[in-house]
C-alpha cells in the first residue's frame, strides 16, 4: 500500500503546500508549516465547492425527462427554468443527492451530482416518488 493520497502527495506537508499555494520544495518557513490540518481541510473543501458550482452550472435533461416533458405537453417558462436551476443549487448545498423539486404544479426528480433532470411529472399524474433523499419546493 502506498503512502500517497490518490498518488498525488507523499506527505501532509506537500498537500498543505499545494492547497496554500506554496512551492512543493519544502522551503516554507516555520510559521507557515504550523498551519493546522483543520485549516487545510477547510481551504480544500472551499476550493472543491467552488469548482463543482462553476463546473456544473447548466442543468441538463436526460432523454427520459425530455420524453416526459414532450409526452405530457410540459413547457417550462424562463422563470420556471430559473427557479428549477436555483432549487437544484440549493439541494446541492444541502448535500442532497437525488431531489424532488416542485416548481408550481410540476415535479422534477433531479440527480444533483450530475446536475441532470431525470424525469418530470405534471399535476395530472400519479405522485409517488422513490429513491430521493430530499425535496425543494419553489
Amino acid at each position: 500500500m502506498s503512502n500517497n493520497i490518490n498518488n498525488n502527495f507523499s506527505s501532509i506537508e506537500q498537500m498543505a503546500s499545494m492547497v496554500l499555494g506554496k512551492t512543493a520544495s519544502g522551503t516554507a518557513s516555520d510559521t507557515d508549516s504550523k498551519v493546522s490540518f483543520q485549516d487545510i481541510l477547510k481551504e480544500a473543501q472551499a476550493q472543491n465547492i467552488s469548482k463543482s458550482v462553476t463546473q456544473s452550472s447548466e442543468l441538463k435533461f436526460s432523454r427520459h425527462a425530455n420524453e416526459r416533458l414532450q409526452s405530457r405537453n410540459i413547457d417550462l417558462s424562463e422563470s420556471q427554468m430559473e427557479r428549477l436551476e436555483n432549487a437544484t443549487k440549493k439541494a446541492g448545498e444541502k448535500g442532497i443527492q437525488e431531489s424532488l423539486i416542485m416548481v408550481d404544479d410540476l415535479a422534477f426528480i433531479v440527480n444533483i451530482k450530475n446536475n441532470t433532470v431525470i424525469t418530470a411529472v405534471n399535476d395530472g399524474d400519479d405522485k409517488v416518488f422513490t429513491n430521493i433523499d430530499g425535496a425543494v419546493i419553489v
